[in-house]
């Protein structure tokens, strides 16, 4: 049986790319299939062979001498995405995919020793050019540092890290969040919503616990006891990777609750918490939500702010910010330092021993001023 084209060492064309790849064995026997960021043209594939011709020498003087071979852009993208598509999750995976199709356009064919601190500096001005925020920057950014990082750590590339450090800065985050007032008027226009049954129990358990919306649409039967009133959330369902265990109020109780009479109802067998009638998993809320805001006369907010109204409800009642934290799945006290300023009586107390002390200090001068 005759091999592949991209089994063979050479130079081959791929029907979904408009450059030339290449495959070659490395110094260690292992296989290696890259684009070349090279455009096909009669001109172009000269330069593809040039290049193979290249990276074959340094193949050469690495088994030989042990010469460090010069490492490009695409082999470490595309080993990198390889090496990690069983660790991240399908969306994770997928971001990484999109940033570094941004990152590709700018930094594609160049030797990864030949990236320095100006060309990063380049890479945000040209996104900056294309009206893109310094968040979305630092995200593609990041996947280059990630990506360098771990083929020095993995496999003991000795390649720089020309991001280390260049962390742009970024406004804070959001925080719109809503009052139990209005919280009730969209309870009453969500239970207006005839398409959507699934959609007050959506928001009442997401009020309650601060669950994330993928968190939430995600949830099966088997991880939710309701005898010991919690929610068990595996790495694999979080976004964090870290597993946690979430308590149901009354409140939300009765929104899953409400779910378990649906699904003794009409789909017995689905393992989803929140299913369509027909079993299947509901993907998303986005338009039924979107509608019972309108009704409901609450602006600006989205599914995510339902969070967003949990932790700030916490604060405003002195919860204190570790145990929040804990709640949310915050990796880190920061995170949840954005609600802090929704508790002013906790720093009131700290303000009024002020008042003690100036009371002190003027005695003192009194009868400082009288001898």
């Amino acid at each position: 049986m005759s091999k592949r084209k991209q089994d063979l060492d050479g130079i081959y064309e791929r029907s979904d790319s408009a450059l030339y790849w290449a495959s070659y064995t490395d110094a260690s026997g292992a296989r290696v299939r890259c684009s070349t960021g090279i455009r096909k043209s009669i001109e172009g594939r000269r330069e593809a062979e040039a290049l193979l011709a290249k990276w074959r020498l340094e193949v050469h003087r690495s088994r030989q001498w042990g010469e460090q071979p010069s490492r490009g852009f695409e082999e470490l993208m595309l080993a990198y995405l390889k090496a990690t598509a069983q660790e991240k999750k399908p969306l994770g995976h997928r971001r990484d995919k999109d940033a570094i199709r941004h990152l590709h356009g700018y930094f594609s064919g160049r030797e990864l020793a030949g990236i320095k601190a100006v060309d990063v500096r380049g890479y945000v001005e040209h996104r900056r050019a294309e009206l893109v925020c310094n968040a979305t920057i630092n995200r593609e950014l990041g996947v280059l540092s990630a990506a360098v990082n771990y083929a020095r750590r993995e496999w003991e590339w000795e390649i720089p890290n020309p991001v280390s450090g260049r962390k742009l800065k970024e406004p804070e985050g959001r925080t719109r969040w809503i009052t139990r007032a209005e919280a009730e008027r969209l309870m009453q226009a969500a239970q207006a919503e005839p398409q959507a049954a699934h959609l007050p129990d959506f928001i009442r358990v997401a009020l309650r616990t601060g669950m994330r919306k993928g968190e939430l649409l995600g949830l099966e039967w088997r991880r939710v006891d309701l005898q010991a009133a919690l929610v068990h959330l595996e790495p694999r369902n979080t976004k964090t990777g870290k597993r946690r265990s979430v308590p149901l109020n009354k409140v939300a109780s009765e929104g899953i609750l409400n779910r378990m009479r649906f699904r003794a109802q009409h789909v017995p067998a689905s393992p989803w918490v929140f299913a369509h009638r027909d079993g299947r998993r509901i993907q998303d809320v986005k338009r039924a939500f979107a509608k019972a805001c309108r009704r409901a006369g609450v602006t600006d907010f989205r599914i995510h702010d339902l969070r967003h109204t949990c932790a700030a409800w916490l604060v405003s009642a002195r919860v204190p910010l570790a145990e929040v934290r804990d709640l949310l799945g915050h990796t880190t006290i920061k995170m949840t330092e954005r609600y802090a300023h929704l508790a002013p009586e906790n720093v009131r107390v700290a303000v009024s021993v002020l008042e003690g002390c100036h009371d002190h200090v003027t005695l003192g001068m009194r009868n400082y001023c009288t001898k």
